[in-house]
């Protein structure tokens, strides 16, 4: 049986490799052995409580050593589960310690700053997790596959049919993460890889059921249409900004409790890997602390 680490490593995109989408499989769910599914399922769900509580204690860690952030960034086609997956991960984590930050279509504002800009503000302190639920990366996803997103921010010299333009922004955002990285901001990429048969599910479902109505937009079946320019767009991204110090991740997406588990695992791992500490005490720090407990103690009596 593969190990935790193996199985984690699967997933993870190897710098300056090339790398195809078919060679991941968004159904995954572990079946290589002799485990029925429902025991696997079962296995993750308990793997899954673990790790949300591993989480909960690295986050403090994270917090009281106060030299690192984390920032946790996720892309993915529409439904396939960004936004539960969130939710059930970071159920455990004391809010406090946590910025969850979408990033919809760039305001006016946004527009008349560089493409990082809007990001850039909402990154998470030291101490603490930000999440990014999209990010600038759809300046090379969305804007890629629709290049008139790119002849619409005024630009100076930006050609999108010049495949310059986009290495230069492969090149900023990797230029980007490094300096966060070498300021004590680790970073996480995931992409939730869901395929093009279970996001028709998905979207049925949500037209099916009058409570998930809010949840479909007209436009999700246009950008389906142009699923195989997005998967396109995807292996260059990932080929591109996959770093040691910022990777990303291919994470199978059609069954939410695999993604969720691969998703607590990686953060948990990538805390740990930061080697924190918690705060030494001083002996002065001591000193008061017994004499607090003197006090505290005589208040009995």
């Amino acid at each position: 049986m593969p190990s935790r680490q193996d199985i984690i490593d699967q997933f993870r995109v190897e710098s300056g490799k090339k790398i195809r989408l078919k060679d991941f499989d968004p159904s995954w769910s572990g079946g290589d052995g002799d485990m029925p599914k429902a025991e696997r399922k079962e296995l993750a769900a308990k793997i899954l409580t673990e790790d949300v509580s591993a989480l909960a204690e690295a986050q403090e860690k994270l917090y009281a050593d106060d030299c690192w952030s984390l920032l946790v960034i996720f892309q993915a086609m529409d439904a396939a589960g960004k936004d539960s997956t969130i939710k059930h991960v970071m159920s455990g984590i004391n809010p406090q310690g946590c910025q969850v930050y979408s990033f919809k279509h760039p305001s006016s504002e946004e527009l008349d700053h560089d493409f990082l800009w809007r990001c850039a503000r909402c990154l998470p302190e030291r101490g603490r997790i930000g999440i990014f639920n999209r990010s600038y990366y759809e300046e090379v996803l969305i804007a890629r596959v629709h290049p008139e997103i790119i002849k619409s921010q005024r630009l100076p010299n930006a050609d999108p049919d010049d495949k310059k333009f986009w290495e230069r922004r492969y090149e900023s955002i990797n230029n980007f993460e490094r300096h966060l990285a070498r300021n004590g901001t680790a970073i996480v990429k995931f992409f939730l890889y869901v395929s093009k048969d279970e996001q028709r599910k998905r979207f049925l479902e949500r037209i099916n059921n009058p409570a998930k109505h809010w949840k479909f937009s007209a436009s999700d079946l246009s950008e389906r249409e142009r699923w195989d320019d997005y998967m396109d767009a995807y292996e260059k991204c990932l080929e591109e900004t996959s770093t040691k110090r910022a990777p990303w991740y291919v994470i199978p997406a059609d069954h939410k409790w695999v993604s969720r588990t691969l998703v607590a695992a990686i953060l948990t791992d990538t805390i740990h890997s930061l080697d924190l500490k918690w705060p030494k005490v001083t002996d002065e720090q001591k000193r008061q602390i017994a004499e607090a407990k003197k006090i505290l103690e005589a208040e009995e009596k």
